[in-house]
């Protein structure tokens, strides 16, 4: 049986490795396989980091992993070091913390499907897809404490996060290989910055005061607002 997951036991405790689609083959129909992962998981115990490099793939799936991560109990820390997409963003979210590289990125969706059929077939995919985004909703609100509106929206228009837009949002709680000191950029900071390049350019400029001179530095000060 083909498996996504790779487990790696050392000295710092376990790594789960989830590489690949989700759900590739194995996941869709298989009630032996979610079985066998959380034989897997719950073979020991201790804390686990879970690697993601997944562009996503089957919903409930992933749901089943994440509900196993949420229910693990010692400390699960997400790392992403490429891509966490839409299944996989899911996944994520199971982390108490979650940490992305700097080049990594994240991406949430609608959940798609494929149905054949009437008009009222049509219809209850429709409103199964409709139960299927709040519940993936769930855990984004969880995760974030974003507003379930927002979220939906994000949703609608395919959002892609690097990393420090993820961490923005509540999706992330970390970019990886950052001091800790550079992780929260706060306004005060971004403000001080500004004030630096203005105090810069000003000390470069002739000192002369005329009216020839203020007009122009009134021109140059607008090219300084972003």
């Amino acid at each position: 049986m083909k498996k996504f997951w790779n487990w790696v036991k050392n000295e710092d405790g376990r790594t789960l490795h989830l590489d690949g689609v989700i759900a590739e083959e194995s996941w869709f129909g298989d009630e032996v396989t979610p079985k066998q992962f959380k034989s897997e998981l719950n073979n020991d115990g201790g804390n686990i980091t879970v690697w993601i490099n997944s562009p996503g793939g089957d919903v409930f799936a992933a749901s089943q992993i994440y509900n196993m991560l949420m229910d693990y109990k010692g400390d699960v820390t997400v790392k992403i070091d490429g891509i966490a997409a839409s299944a996989a963003s899911v996944i994520a979210m199971a982390g108490g913390e979650v940490h992305m590289s700097p080049v990594s990125m994240m991406m949430i969706h609608n959940p798609m499907t494929i149905a054949f059929g009437d008009t009222a077939e049509m219809k209850k995919a429709i409103q199964m897809l409709s139960e299927v985004k709040e519940s993936i909703i769930n855990a984004y609100e969880l995760k974030t404490g974003l507003s379930r509106t927002k979220l939906s929206h994000m949703m609608d228009d395919e959002s892609w996060f690097n990393s420090k837009k993820a961490v923005e949002l509540g999706f992330a709680d970390a970019i990886m290989f950052q001091e800790e000191s550079n992780q929260d950029s706060s306004d005060e900071g971004v403000i001080y910055n500004k004030m630096a390049v203005v105090n810069s350019f000003l000390h470069k400029l002739p000192q002369k005061k005329t009216g020839t001179d203020i007009t122009v530095l009134d021109k140059r000060l607008d090219l300084l607002k972003f």
